[in-house]
């Protein structure tokens, strides 16, 4: 069913939301030239970024450094989370096959020496989306062959009635992705597992799992890493929990940021940690074992990629 603005602002109306911005939510401005000059590739070559559909807090910042998150398979997404700003709930694009070519020449121009590819989420397509990531790094990596890409995937669950076969796609989906031998693979959890429901629509916190679990599997040369949204009404042994179940499938770099509400058709912020609350997290996360902790207030899965 196509989830409205109206619907949304219905289905949040009894949660209070916490609309302040508190001292310490500053994203950086970055140089206006770089800026500009991203935006205007990006206009150029018809193409989506994370960073403007989702209105990272941050894009100023990265635009500035000259990296940007590059989205494929369009601009409208199959499911319906409560937290993205990406376009949903109507048709999906039809597969651009000229994407992946305009990208490279985008990263080429941007003089990238990482770039980070992610999706929309395609469950209307037979392999997910899968394919759009192999075929976008072979087309990177025929301009730039030393390049370092990093993937971050939806779920690729789904397609069929039966669980062992949605299983075995799943396996299927993910083996063609890590295949092309990108230099980390990412997927989000987002949130902790009580609120998997409410936050993201469409997915389940045991089948995120399972994928990253499987990733280690096939191609434990390929680091894994995942992603929290802070702020969305989790208490802290739940954050703690979850990050105990990404170390138990061997997750090894994690980010931990706070969520932003995009727009009032969201899910209401619930709560600001302090700066010093995802201190702490960072601390229990590198004690638990991650190989690469980022937590703070405007870290976003994708800030500071280069820095693996």
């Amino acid at each position: 069913m196509k989830m409205t603005t109206q619907n949304r602002l219905t289905r949040f109306s009894n949660i209070k939301p916490k609309e302040r911005l508190p001292s310490w939510i500053k994203p950086m401005i970055g140089k206006v030239s770089q800026l500009e000059k991203v935006q205007s590739l990006v206009k150029e070559y018809r193409l989506h970024t994370i960073c403007e559909e989702g209105r990272c807090p941050n894009r100023a910042e990265c635009y500035s450094s000259g990296t940007a998150t590059f989205m494929l398979g369009g601009s409208i997404c199959t499911r319906s989370c409560a937290f993205c700003q990406v376009e949903k709930g109507v048709a999906p694009q039809q597969v651009d096959q000229s994407e992946p070519e305009r990208i490279a020449i985008a990263v080429s121009k941007l003089n990238l020496r990482y770039v980070v590819l992610t999706s929309v989420a395609r469950d209307d397509l037979p392999d997910h989306g899968a394919s759009l990531f192999t075929i976008t790094m072979r087309a990177i990596r025929k301009l730039i062959p030393n390049i370092s890409i990093e993937v971050l995937t939806p779920d690729f669950w789904g397609g069929f009635v039966d669980p062992i076969d949605c299983i075995n796609s799943q396996k299927e989906r993910l083996y063609t992705v890590l295949s092309a031998n990108p230099i980390c693979f990412n997927h989000n959890l987002e949130t902790v597992q009580r609120l998997q429901k409410e936050v993201r629509r469409g997915a389940k916190y045991e089948h995120s799992l399972r994928l990253l679990k499987e990733a280690r599997d096939i191609a434990p040369h390929i680091p894994t890493k995942s992603g929290l949204m802070l702020g969305l009404g989790e208490q802290a042994d739940e954050i703690i929990q979850t990050l105990k179940d990404l170390r138990s499938v061997d997750c090894q770099y994690i980010t931990l940021g706070q969520y932003l509400r995009p727009s009032l058709a969201h899910i209401p912020v619930q709560n600001y940690w302090e700066p010093k609350d995802f201190k702490r997290f960072g601390q229990i996360a590198n004690e638990l074992g991650f190989l690469k902790v980022n937590s703070g207030p405007l870290v976003r899965s994708s800030y500071h990629a280069e820095q693996n």
